[in-house]
């Protein structure tokens, strides 16, 4: 049984060349400096976590002397994070909700319905691609106070339902869907809500699962607008709480460095289980055809 070929675009006969053997080497080189770049940090937090003070500020060893999971505990009941970690799930649901659907609904009238003015409203929307996001803070916590909504998780929802970004990946997207099917169900007597909920969103799963994946991220990784907006510890987030948690007097940095690994674990999982939904959909949401 012939071993399956490798193809590609340095195919193995290319390899015969010294001149392509030696690229090769120094492709191969760059993508495993690449990674332990992007990964000794990680890894450097998370062994950082198993020291306790003394070890962790006289020991230059990477390698923790032992891997007792005592510290961690202690952080996590000083820490007391359980609830946070709730708060956190609860924003970074509804704002997964809002993104896919106040987005996609703005993307599905640009991109199929295209109503009269539609381009005016997606050269808007590309505009807006060019302003920094920080200037849209005070005037967001503005609005936001003018009408009562602080101390409420919506607002966290109601900012990832209006992303330029997400908007232009869905209309690229939809545009790219066969328009005979959203006749046929125009024909059937579906209203444009109804086509747009049982028969756009539903062929839409790739880019769904590409705007989910990047708006859980970021929602769980934001800072600023939580911490404005949520005030009391009952409603913090995890961003928040290890901010409130690193002022606190009696935080060493060992515990500082624990807290961390707390924050990261959650994405470091969602990556891992949708490593592959992530490269293949953002790839095959730039295609057309």
């Amino acid at each position: 049984m012939k071993s399956a070929q490798h193809t590609g675009v340095i195919r193995e006969y290319d390899l015969h060349a010294a001149s392509v053997k030696a690229g090769y080497g120094v492709i191969i080189f760059l993508c495993c400096l690449t990674v332990m770049l992007a990964v000794f940090p990680l890894v450097w937090v998370i062994l950082a976590g198993f020291k306790d003070l003394k070890e962790f500020v006289s020991s230059t060893r990477i390698i923790p002397e032992s891997f007792s999971t005592e510290p961690f505990t202690t952080t996590w009941s000083q820490l007391g994070i359980a609830k946070n970690y709730l708060n956190s799930l609860i924003s970074v649901a509804g704002s997964v909700a809002c993104a896919l659907i106040f987005n996609g609904l703005l993307g599905y009238g640009i991109g199929i319905l295209k109503p009269r003015g539609y381009k005016v409203v997606k050269r808007l929307v590309m505009i807006s691609l060019l302003m920094p996001a920080t200037i849209s803070i005070v005037p967001l916590f503005m609005n936001i106070q003018k009408f009562q909504m602080g101390n409420s998780f919506l607002p966290l929802w109601l900012s990832f339902g209006a992303n330029a970004m997400y908007v232009i990946l869905f209309e690229q997207f939809f545009e790219s869907l066969p328009a005979s099917i959203i006749e046929a169900s125009r024909m059937d007597g579906c209203s444009q809500l109804q086509s747009f909920f049982h028969i756009v969103l539903p062929l839409s799963k790739p880019i769904c699962a590409v705007i989910s994946i990047f708006a859980i991220n970021a929602s769980w990784s934001d800072f600023l607008l939580p911490y404005l907006v949520l005030r009391g510890a009952e409603k913090q987030t995890v961003m928040v709480r290890l901010f409130v948690f690193s002022t606190e007097q009696t935080v060493n940095a060992d515990a500082m460095m624990r807290s961390v690994v707390f924050a990261m674990i959650p994405p470091i999982i969602l990556f891992f289980i949708f490593q592959k939904q992530l490269t293949e959909n953002a790839v095959s949401v730039g295609i057309k055809g």
